[in-house]
């Protein structure tokens, strides 16, 4: 709150009122009357993954095609300042050659030799992992996974590509209960229990780990684990009642929420992923839906009637029941008779309702009319006789 009291460089004072209550008035006077914290550069931190991702970006964006380019650009950051205390027993054109080498190993960049020294280019995986915000830790796995993904892909329910979205950071956080595991399992149908064993979960593995038994196989628990998550995702966007949910698979509320946004978050990254990569095109349009049911995890109905501006989930279930069940039915719905009909809609929000629907109802036909226009100035090939 104080450093957003002034604005460097145009403000010389600033103010700040902190509204405290008496229990934490003595921490307050502590943090107030403490000394200045350090701060250091994080570009090196959790094994480099913020330096490794700004080169790579700094490569895909055209700004450095070169060591030497980096070099200079990285002079201008806090990283080269604290280099001393940072880059123990090493130099940070070191650190800068490492990433390089790195980078390269993971085919995510192409080194290559020309009179003037060392060319840097972006592969096209690496465009994919930058514009993806994808981490590098899993950008070679997320891709083999896609790909592998295309050769049975599950499509009679969301259960395989919820999946193949389902956060690699988070496995490590849940502990499978095996009963569970399993009595969640044989709901499934039969072809939802195929793609589960085609990924490296069958039946046979949950069913003896939830008797109580060793089993002793080839099963990577990282993948069990995920499957796991992605079952709670499924079960979520099924009934979209978090509280049954968490109830049902004994996990904290906390937990799956988080899990939630965590997915919504990467899916719109794996949406952008595939977006650079011809091979994986079947996904962008499966993704994208996918995408907006994890953000509102509503039942599909309701999604549309929550494009409009000022309408949540509950208002969303008052104007489906009330019978407003598309985007074109709101937008030609009278404000006066739409705050009668639904419970506690007061005539001015029914104005903004209905006009963000006839906004919404617009911009989807305009859309529509200019991919007509460019069909029909398209020239076709036709065969001769």
């Amino acid at each position: 709150m104080v450093g957003r009291a002034g604005r460097a460089g145009i403000d010389t004072v600033g103010e700040s009122v902190l509204i405290l209550q008496d229990k934490d008035r003595n921490m307050a006077q502590t943090l107030v009357s403490a000394p200045m914290e350090n701060c250091y550069s994080n570009l090196l931190h959790d094994e480099g993954k913020g330096v490794l991702s700004l080169i790579l970006s700094l490569i895909g964006l055209n700004i450095t095609t070169s060591s030497e380019q980096l070099r200079d650009f990285l002079k201008g950051t806090l990283l080269f300042v604290q280099q001393t205390q940072l880059c123990v027993g090493r130099s940070l054109w070191d650190v800068v050659t490492q990433c390089v080498d790195l980078l390269k190993e993971k085919e995510l960049i192409t080194v290559t030799s020309d009179p003037q020294g060392q060319r840097l280019q972006v592969t096209k995986l690496g465009r994919a992992t930058y514009k993806g915000s994808v981490d590098l830790t899993y950008s070679d796995l997320l891709y083999r996974d896609l790909c592998r993904g295309l050769e049975g892909l599950l499509l009679n329910s969301y259960l395989h590509l919820v999946y193949l979205v389902t956060p690699y950071d988070m496995i490590s956080q849940v502990k499978p209960d095996w009963m569970i595991y399993f009595r969640q399992f044989t709901l499934l149908s039969a072809a939802e229990q195929k793609m589960s064993a085609a990924v490296g979960v069958p039946e046979s593995f949950v069913a003896r780990k939830a008797a109580g038994q060793t089993v002793k196989n080839s099963v990577t628990m990282a993948v069990v684990s995920r499957m796991y998550l992605a079952l709670v995702l499924f079960s979520l966007l099924k009934e979209t009642n978090l509280w049954s949910v968490a109830d049902r698979f004994q996990l904290s509320r906390g937990f799956i929420q988080t899990l939630l946004s965590s997915s919504s978050a990467f899916c719109s990254c794996v949406l952008h992923f595939t977006e650079e990569l011809e091979e994986l095109w079947p996904f962008k349009a499966l993704l994208k839906e996918l995408t907006r049911r994890l953000s509102y995890c509503v039942k599909a109905e309701l999604i549309p009637l929550m494009e409009v501006a000022g309408v949540m989930e509950s208002r969303a279930k008052q104007l489906y029941n009330a019978g407003y069940k598309t985007l074109t039915h709101l937008a030609n719905a009278d404000p006066a008779l739409l705050s009668r009909t639904v419970e506690n809609l007061y005539k001015k929000q029914a104005d903004q309702i209905v006009a963000s629907a006839k906004m919404l109802v617009n911009e989807k036909a305009a859309a529509l009319q200019e991919e007509v226009d460019e069909l029909l100035m398209t020239p076709l090939d036709l065969p001769q006789l």
